[in-house]
């Protein structure tokens, strides 16, 4: 798939599947623009990997987030990819790190989509980088973080009738046991991620970047307001 004519904003793209969205990308000719949040020194290397342009932005902090994707220009394809995960019994969490979450996984992908909708030709896409536990949570102690991933998907739907008249799309992709820094493929929690899943092994941030990829392109422009899971299996 060819973008150099296109410019992509990634909220989130420093680490993990943002930076593998960043490569991907780039490698396709497109300007690419990512937000990060405290990984400064490794959105150093990415830009200097990738040519991709580094802005420090907080997604939970609404006016500075619209703020960079405002400063940034007009933009042809929007990647939300910021996201917290906060867990625990829901009795002794504390309010305000579950507030927090909620501000990025949701406050940060509606604000920043409607944003940079402002600045999309017709025909832009917006995707969002959800979780595969918004329809299959086997474990407990997370019903904060599916409750924010659920809403993602609510929020497409509607947006996806919102911004139909311009023909943009409006898409999530749910990703399940990927091997990030977050959750890695050795570490504590692979093997109970591992047990519900139909494929026995963890996915890649690129085989995410490459479902993203498939999204903004033009063979997807009759795709919307759709869920799009990625995850071996985990939630079917």
């Amino acid at each position: 798939m060819e973008f150099s004519d296109h410019k992509v904003f990634v909220v989130g793209g420093s680490r993990g599947i943002g930076a593998a969205i960043v490569r991907r990308f780039s490698a396709a000719g497109a300007t690419v623009v990512f937000t990060y949040a405290a990984s400064a020194d490794a959105a150093t290397r990415l830009a200097t990997e990738t040519g991709a342009q580094a802005l420090r932005a907080d997604a939970g902090a609404r006016e500075e987030l619209i703020a960079a994707i405002r400063d940034a220009g007009p933009i042809d394809i929007f990647v939300y990819n910021a996201g917290l995960l906060v867990f625990g019994d829901p009795l002794t969490l504390a309010a305000d790190d579950v507030e927090r979450m909620i501000d990025v996984n949701i406050g940060g992908a509606y604000f920043g989509s409607i944003e940079a909708s402002r600045l999309m030709p017709d025909g832009g896409r917006i995707i969002v980088i959800g979780s595969d536990t918004a329809d299959n949570m086997p474990f407990t102690g997370l019903s904060a973080y599916v409750m924010t991933k659920a809403a993602v998907q609510g929020m497409a739907r509607g947006l996806s009738r919102d911004m139909g008249p311009r023909n943009i799309t409006v898409n999530v992709v749910q990703p399940g046991p990927t091997d990030t820094d977050m959750n890695p493929a050795e570490g504590p929690r692979a093997a109970s991620m591992l047990g519900p899943m139909s494929i026995k092994r963890y996915g890649t941030p690129d085989e995410v970047a490459s479902l993203t990829l498939y999204l903004a392109g033009p063979q997807a422009r009759g795709i919307t307001g759709a869920m799009h899971t990625i995850d071996g299996g985990f939630a079917a």
